[in-house]
């Protein structure tokens, strides 16, 4: 009996299935934000940050006449609809905005905004990814007892096995991205999807920034026994592929710089991003208080959104991966 016959298949076939299948999560019409909370929803302020870098690709572009936009896992259009709302009038009127989402168009959104399954084939602007490449599916590598790598399987409810031992270029990638010393039980998430996923999206720009913003880690901090985990109505909870819960994983964002093999690629935290970009999460002065009360609570709201976009432990640790292409370091100090 096959693995497939029997109900058995890898994580990166299951989680595809449950996340983009017909019946699939992302297909669902309440979106992402029925789960769970991105930067996005945390503030408006997000959404003005990224228009602060639209604006600094396009001065790096020299002002063309058309500045595309293109937001990545676009959910049902949050960011996107936020970042026009924040640009100026005249970088606004040259904006071409594109959200890509396998689900349907949401009601209301904006026409001016494209909807896509895909991003454009020719770029010139800023492409944006937050939180998509965590759901790019992908296989999990398990130390078996005898100390060999081998393919995790899964059923529909969740329950796992030990498969075939991991070779080839999964195993390459292993060796070299995240190497698991002979422990029993030790797990690794393969991450050559989410390389060929990134590489694929920045291929299609052909001059200014792509950008992914997730959940990360490096190869000197590999956790031990993998990231793989599930949300459901703002909770984490176990991680079973039957289109009940988001199945998502960190990301190797190091690996996926690599695998563009391009000049002047960064990473950074959020933190350091932000505050780049003007986000400080700094107190009003309480002379303000007595001054313009109203213009106080509204600038100690917007110094606690703030906070909490760059807070330490908590959505200032994501990582930023910035890639050029054809312009400077529009973040560089």
């Amino acid at each position: 009996m096959t693995a497939t016959t029997s109900g058995w298949r890898g994580w990166r076939a299951a989680a595809r299935t449950a996340l983009y299948g017909p019946d699939g999560f992302y297909r669902r019409p309440e979106g992402p934000a029925g789960h769970f909370r991105t930067s996005v929803h945390a503030s408006p302020l997000f959404a003005g940050a990224v228009a602060r870098l639209l604006c600094r690709v396009d001065e790096a572009l020299g002002r063309p006449a058309v500045l595309d936009f293109v937001d990545m896992g676009a959910g049902r259009g949050e960011l996107v609809t936020g970042v026009l709302a924040a640009l100026p009038a005249e970088v606004a009127a040259r904006v071409r905005a594109c959200a890509v989402e396998l689900a349907g168009r949401p009601g209301g959104l904006d026409r001016g905004i494209e909807w896509r399954t895909g991003p454009p084939e020719r770029i010139t602007g800023l492409l944006f990814a937050n939180e998509w490449l965590d759901n790019v599916p992908l296989e999990v590598a398990e130390v078996d007892p005898a100390g060999a790598l081998r393919r995790v399987l899964v059923r529909e409810d969740g329950t796992e096995r030990l498969g075939a031992p991991v070779t080839g270029p999964e195993a390459e990638w292993l060796a070299r991205w995240w190497p698991l010393p002979a422990g029993e039980g030790l797990r690794a998430e393969i991450g050559l999807p989410r390389d060929a996923a990134w590489a694929s999206a920045v291929g299609t720009l052909e001059r200014g920034l792509a950008v992914a913003v997730d959940y990360a880690h490096s190869a000197d901090a590999r956790p031990p026994f993998g990231t793989l985990t599930g949300f459901r109505e703002g909770r984490e909870t176990t991680p079973v592929p039957d289109g009940s819960c988001d199945i998502t994983a960190h990301v190797a964002l190091d690996s996926c710089a690599a695998a563009c093999a391009l000049p002047g690629a960064r990473l950074l935290t959020q933190r350091a991003a932000l505050r780049s970009l003007g986000l400080t999460g700094a107190r009003p002065p309480l002379t303000l208080a007595s001054a313009d009360p109203a213009g106080y609570v509204r600038a100690l709201a917007g110094a606690s959104q703030a906070a909490e976009l760059i807070a330490t432990g908590g959505l200032g640790d994501f990582g930023w991966l910035l890639q050029p292409v054809g312009i400077p370091d529009v973040l560089a100090e």
